[in-house]
């Protein structure tokens, strides 16, 4: 696999050099994501040794290592023994990879961070993270850090493209690009939308491969996933709620149901199975903020939600998964903005993959109009600074904005200048912003 440069590569250095020797860093993420590669390039780069297990393929005897670590100095023995590697006081990392396949190892990292000698680096995937620690004490000695797919400036580091700083400069500067750059530095954005951002489908497009090939790629990533939830749910309801995702949001619901996805009444095992396909960080979820103030988190709806796929990538492949392989005119079609269906849905799930990745919660909000059944919508809500700035996201160039002048004019006091993300150059209509959807980044950043 590629070495991709990845922003959490800093967050673990500032570990290393601020928290390491008194915490472990758990890195979270869904599987395919990138965790192993990038631990074990921090761990070549910045320590004189280390040992990386993989819980996923270990021998028993390495396993058996941590039925009695009472006695540490026999532990750290036995590892380098078996591993064949020396370990060097306050310069080596020991590696946990895929721990939630093996909790023992897990609740060990309180003795081993106390111990003092090495620092410890855990990755975990997937909803048996939660559900292998029911037994366990968990570590209040982790600090726990979220790896995304690539966001779209690791994109552009990955195919050496050095438009980011301009396209930044446009946002601070609020000047207009000019039609034709724009719909230049659209179609390359189109092009991370249809290629998406798992390390595996980047691969395959830097290697020139065609939209088909990328696409069979990215389909064995959601079998891979679905097989996933198959093996914690035999009734293959788990793997319906993830792939009905797209269709809930075609179809401009103001919150998911659960019912569509699974044909059936909703029970509560219905809502763990929701749960499970969240923890496992496949899929995102925004929550509906009852009454929008300063702290959104405090009046956010549990039950009221929507779900996004975390990798638009992959969203694109489930939008077209009722045919044997995504041909390459569909693929040909998106980067030219010629699909004839309203793709205003798959613009809002690249938006919601941004703000997540920029480590924001998602939040959203909906009220109903005044003597209707109808209600108004405001896509996203983010906070900067002491205002709340509400986010709608279009897949034309429209200039209709009535939710989002209603949201404004109805919360005032707390609301900062609002945006709305489309394909459209830069302009504005009184206080909304209009700015490309490439744009987004720079706003999370503020």
């Amino acid at each position: 696999m590629a070495l991709f440069k990845r922003k959490l590569y800093d967050k673990l250095l500032e570990w290393k050099e601020q928290s390491a020797g008194k915490y472990a860093v758990l890195i979270e993420g869904a599987r395919r994501v990138g965790k192993s590669t990038l631990v074990k390039e921090f761990a070549e780069n910045e320590y004189e040794s280390y040992v990386m297990i993989d819980f996923s393929n270990t021998s028993k005897e390495l396993r058996n290592c941590f039925d009695d670590i009472a006695d540490l100095d026999r532990f750290f023995l036995r590892l380098q023994t078996i591993t064949g590697t020396q370990l060097l006081n306050r310069n080596s990392v020991i590696i946990f990879d895929e721990v939630q396949l093996f909790p023992q190892a897990r609740q060990a990292i309180k003795h081993l961070v106390a111990d003092g000698r090495y620092d410890y680096i855990e990755t975990g995937s997937l909803i048996s993270i939660r559900k292998n620690v029911k037994d366990i004490l968990i570590p209040s000695e982790e600090i726990k850090l979220k790896l995304y797919p690539l966001d779209y400036e690791e994109f552009l580091w990955a195919s050496g493209n050095e438009t980011y700083r301009m396209r930044k400069e446009f946002f601070e500067n609020r000047n207009a690009i000019g039609n034709l750059l724009n719909r230049k530095l659209m179609r390359d954005f189109r092009v991370y939308m249809a290629v998406g951002g798992m390390p595996q489908a980047v691969q395959a497009y830097l290697q020139k491969k065609s939209f088909r090939e990328i696409d069979e790629v990215k389909r064995e990533l959601i079998h891979l996933y679905e097989d996933d939830f198959r093996k914690i749910d035999s009734s293959g309801l788990s793997a319906r709620i993830y792939r009905d995702i797209p269709s809930q949001l075609a179809h401009n619901r103001k919150r998911y149901v659960i019912s569509s996805a699974t044909g059936k009444k909703t029970q509560k095992r219905d809502l763990e199975r929701l749960y499970d396909v969240i923890d496992s960080q496949t899929v995102l979820a925004s929550y509906n903020i009852a009454k929008p103030d300063i702290s959104l988190s405090s009046t956010k709806d549990l039950n009221s939600y929507k779900l996004y796929i975390a990798d638009t990538g992959l969203f694109v492949t489930l939008m077209f998964m009722d045919r044997p392989a995504a041909e390459n005119i569909l693929y040909e079609k998106l980067l030219s903005d010629k699909l004839p269906a309203d793709l205003g849905y798959l613009y809002e799930n690249v938006a919601a993959q941004m703000i997540a990745a920029s480590g924001r919660e998602l939040c959203y909000h909906t009220w109903q109009k005044p003597d209707s059944t109808h209600y108004y919508e405001v896509d996203f809500l983010i906070g900067i600074k002491q205002k709340i700035i509400p986010i709608e996201i279009k897949s034309s160039s429209t200039t209709s904005h009535k939710s989002i002048d209603v949201f404004c004019e109805k919360y005032s006091q707390v609301v900062g200048r609002p945006y709305i993300f489309s394909q459209k150059d830069i302009s504005n209509d009184g206080q909304i912003l209009f700015m490309p959807i490439y744009m987004m980044p720079f706003l999370l950043e503020e």
